[in-house]
């Protein structure tokens, strides 16, 4: 007979066990639910824009905060694939049981290269696959689709009616010229892909970072003097964009930032300056897609604020 001590360890290891039994079965069956012919969107605390694209494979926004992560592991997710310029929090990711793949795709597509590491990473790793972009709306899926088609898991039409429901901009013409022009692969093509998977890529240089923030910034600059495009389609294919862009370089250069020799105290500040101008420019992005021009030319001034200041105390 078990001793009382013994009795209450035995007792409580079954309960351990069944809760995470009851959690697995809980993240299949949310999972399922959305496995149906016609592809919606759900959410999830810390998720929001989660489309799946096929069994075990989902596209939808990066984690927010522990709910985020919670909701990934409750869903049952074996493998989180970043598509986004930021590095993945790829230390929690690991804590939370998972493995982090960051493979950052541009708002301008991929190349044949980068395309062919992707498809070779969603069909060898281990699944369900959470595939991420910071909203979940553009890269995320445009990535899927073309993952999707190339691997025979979904039609070209059955692919961009899932972007559609995700809702990817027609303003990223790119995106879904990659999506466009993809077809099947054969496997020898899908295993010459670079079987390279990266927990982070590390961002380019912090120069090569400001530079492209600069032309990103200009862009928006010549829209506002030109006076910002009137029609939705103009203002999408254009400004949206530019918007998109500049607050996704803001995100990876605060996360550059922290390896920049300038003092803890002065990295502290200029990484809560740039995290401010990424909310911003997030803002921006949504004001000219809302067509709120007026407040999308205070979120412009916002922007020169949060840059200037910045710009005086790191500038040299």
């Amino acid at each position: 007979m078990l001793a009382p001590c013994d009795l209450w360890r035995f007792v409580r290891v079954i309960m351990r066990w069944s809760i995470a039994f009851v959690v697995v079965l809980g993240g299949a069956s949310v999972f399922q639910a959305c496995a149906q012919d016609e592809p919606t969107v759900f959410e999830r605390p810390g998720l929001s824009n989660i489309v799946r694209f096929y069994d075990g494979f989902y596209s939808g926004s990066a984690p927010e905060g522990d709910a985020g992560y919670d909701s990934l592991q409750f869903l049952g997710v074996r493998t989180v694939l970043s598509v986004d310029g930021a590095p993945p929090d790829a230390a929690r990711i690991g804590a939370y049981g998972m493995r982090s793949v960051h493979l950052p795709v541009g708002y301008d597509g991929f190349d044949d290269a980068r395309k062919a590491q992707l498809v070779r990473a969603a069909r060898d790793l281990d699944k369900p696959i959470y595939l991420h972009c910071h909203h979940g709306k553009h890269r995320s899926a445009a990535t899927a689709a073309t993952i999707a088609i190339s691997l025979g898991w979904l039609s070209r039409e059955q692919a961009i009616q899932c972007m559609r429901i995700a809702g990817t901009s027609p303003a990223f013409e790119r995106l879904w010229e990659c999506v466009r022009a993809a077809n099947p692969l054969a496997p020898e093509v899908i295993d010459a892909g670079s079987s390279e998977l990266p927990a982070i890529t590390p961002p380019d240089s912090l120069v090569a970072s400001m530079v492209a923030i600069d032309e990103a910034f200009d862009a928006l600059l010549e829209h506002e003097q030109q006076g910002w495009p009137q029609s939705p389609s103009e203002r999408e294919s254009n400004a949206v964009m530019d918007a998109a862009r500049l607050a996704d370089l803001f995100r990876v250069l605060s996360v550059q930032a922290q390896d920049h020799s300038c003092g803890v105290l002065a990295v502290t500040q200029a990484r809560a300056w740039l995290a401010q101008a990424a909310r911003d420019a997030g803002r921006l992005e949504w004001c000219l897609g809302a067509g709120r021009l007026d407040e999308a030319t205070s979120m412009m001034s916002a922007l020169r604020a949060d840059c200037l200041q910045c710009h005086r105390a790191h500038r040299e």
